[in-house]
């Protein structure tokens, strides 16, 4: 099989959607692997290291999507990479569909375009393994970007994240406890925050209360109107951590409870990749990555991970490469056939949306993979 693996092109992208270790395996099982030039070099990996890794390192993308059959990504393809792709390819990354140009969705179905979203791959029990590290990753960021933006060259109120003896610390309020919210509320709780916690799932919030609960400085509240329109008044930090596999993020924080929200407090939108959970947020840039809204400071940074491009690119690729051995291996219908994780990745095939929460949000029929 001929495998492609394209420089991400995007804004700010420094991830890549396969290392030279994979590279290397791939190599090693009889396979062609076509690697842009410059491909990792965000993530600190050369084109002599997917050389000697058994790759063929090449110009453009267009020689890449041009040639291979499975298309190895981090991020939704361009336009212009649409375009390029071969008929009936199979594409692999954090796709995010719902939230795509229309027509870009357009032009993969008219292709017959097999589209695998890495943030779809789900397992029995609800877990999103290959999203999973990155929302890990994304968590733990928060408090440096928080701690960042609330300093006063930066606009902010000048509040210290842990405070000092006699001067509390800052406020902080996720919503969401998921992957990111838990690894985001455990990070801020070792930076010294009081954090308060909103989610629907009260099994979420007992698993979350029993791991960080010991600090005393962890407070865990049902999420609805009521509660966030109380916690917001007081937020210094408001981080949104919603996500509905598949779907465009509700929008759980209204501009009513942001006109509420002090002024120079902070919200960090990490759900904007699917639409965003708070009505004033629209996506930002790592190079702008903020706006003033309703005299709140807005962080949506779709991408947030990928300015740790080479620790995200390594935790993706961990948690991708069953799957992506089990194409290169077997195909894709095999591989769909035995694996219902995968299968529930399949947003786009053949010619047909296979996703119902996708196949909702375009408003067509679903067609059963």
């Amino acid at each position: 099989m001929n495998i492609g693996v394209p420089r991400e092109h995007r804004t700010d992208e420094f991830r890549v959607g396969l290392t030279p270790a994979g590279v290397q395996l791939l190599s090693a099982m009889g396979h062609t692997c076509y690697i842009e030039r410059d491909a990792g070099l965000g993530a600190g990996f050369s084109d002599m290291d997917y050389e000697h890794a058994g790759g063929k390192v090449v110009y453009s993308a267009q020689e890449v999507c041009g040639r291979a059959m499975l298309v190895l990504k981090v991020g939704r393809p361009t336009a212009e990479e649409v375009d390029m792709l071969l008929d009936g390819a199979i594409v692999l990354g954090f796709l995010h569909l719902a939230v795509s140009p229309r027509e870009q969705v357009d032009t993969l179905l008219k292709k017959g375009i097999t589209t695998i979203a890495y943030e779809l791959v789900q397992t029995e029990n609800g877990a999103l393994p290959v999203q999973h590290p990155l929302s890990q990753a994304a968590g733990r960021m928060t408090p440096q970007i928080a701690a960042t933006f609330m300093q006063n060259h930066h606009g902010g109120k000048g509040i210290l994240l842990g405070g000092v003896p006699g001067v509390p610390p800052a406020e902080v309020v996720i919503v969401g406890a998921g992957a990111f919210g838990s690894a985001a509320a455990g990070a801020f709780l070792r930076a010294g925050a009081n954090v308060y916690v909103l989610d629907k799932d009260l099994g979420r919030l007992q698993v979350l209360d029993e791991m960080q609960g010991m600090s005393g400085r962890l407070v865990t509240m049902v999420s609805h109107a009521f509660n966030l329109g109380k916690v917001t008044r007081f937020a210094d930090v408001l981080i949104g951590g919603v996500l509905v596999p598949g779907q465009r993020t509700p929008v759980v924080i209204t501009r009513e409870m942001v006109k509420r929200m002090k002024a120079r407090s902070i919200i960090i939108d990490a759900s904007i990749d699917q639409g965003g959970c708070v009505e004033t947020s629209r996506p930002t840039t790592h190079r702008d990555p903020t706006f003033i809204e309703e005299h709140v400071i807005h962080y949506c940074v779709p991408n947030m991970t990928s300015v740790v491009a080479r620790t995200a690119t390594h935790a993706f690729n961990n948690a991708a490469w069953p799957f992506i051995q089990d194409i290169a291996l077997r195909g894709l219908d095999a591989a769909l056939a035995t694996s219902p994780a995968l299968k529930r990745g399949v947003a786009l095939h053949k010619g047909h949306v296979v996703n119902p929460a996708l196949a909702a949000y375009l408003g067509v029929k679903e067609v059963a993979l």
